[in-house]
């Protein structure tokens, strides 16, 4: 049996321009884990190689470990010599495609378009405020059942279903019978059937 690596290999891309926003952020420099389809993303107002280290260390090392494999398209921000010397001492490999064929990073293609439904749908009603939306843009997509058998991102990654704003209420099930022994004895038995989840997913 080989060991387990979670959130090993993430595709990389960079989407905008959008409409100039607070600070000159104006592209959104996204991470998508090949496994689970979870994303990571932030608003920029340049894309460097110093601003794409800035990324992985913050929104993927610090928060899921060392990934083994980065794909992006060629662009400089992702092959210059800066950012492969970084990805060398990290141990992590870089796997570049072709800007002229985007699809060969499918998985982060599809989600591009996804976030950038769910932004321009959030601009309209926000008045092009997008940097304030993508939180909740996010947040939609990572706890909506996006697999076959209905599962969240979340559960996927967290190995449990989030109490969304809508369950707060003292109306909701989960909400009327939580009790924090208890709670913490459900999520130790979740923890166990995880995997099998993943599986099916």
């Amino acid at each position: 049996m080989s060991s387990l690596c979670p959130f090993s290999q993430w595709g990389m891309d960079i989407v905008g321009p959008f409409p100039v926003a607070t600070g000159q952020r104006k592209f959104l420099l996204m991470a998508v884990d090949y496994f689970s389809k979870w994303i990571e993303a932030e608003p920029l107002a340049q894309i460097t190689e110093n601003e794409v280290i800035k990324f992985l260390c913050k929104n993927i090392i610090c928060r899921y470990g060392l990934s083994r494999v980065i794909i992006s398209d060629n662009g400089r921000q992702f092959q210059g010599g800066k950012i492969q010397d970084w990805c060398a001492e990290q141990g992590i490999q870089q796997r570049f495609t072709s800007v002229a064929h985007p699809q060969a990073n499918g998985q982060v293609e599809v989600i591009n378009r996804i976030l950038i439904q769910g932004i321009k749908m959030k601009l309209a009603q926000v008045e092009g405020q997008w940097v304030d939306a993508l939180p909740g843009v996010l947040w939609s997509y990572r706890t909506t059942s996006r697999s076959n058998r209905g599962e969240t991102l979340f559960n996927l990654v967290y190995g449990a279903d989030v109490v969304i704003p809508v369950e707060a209420g003292p109306e909701t099930f989960r909400i009327q019978h939580y009790e924090p022994e208890n709670n913490d004895c459900l999520m130790r038995a979740s923890l166990d059937l995880i995997e099998e989840v993943r599986e099916n997913a």
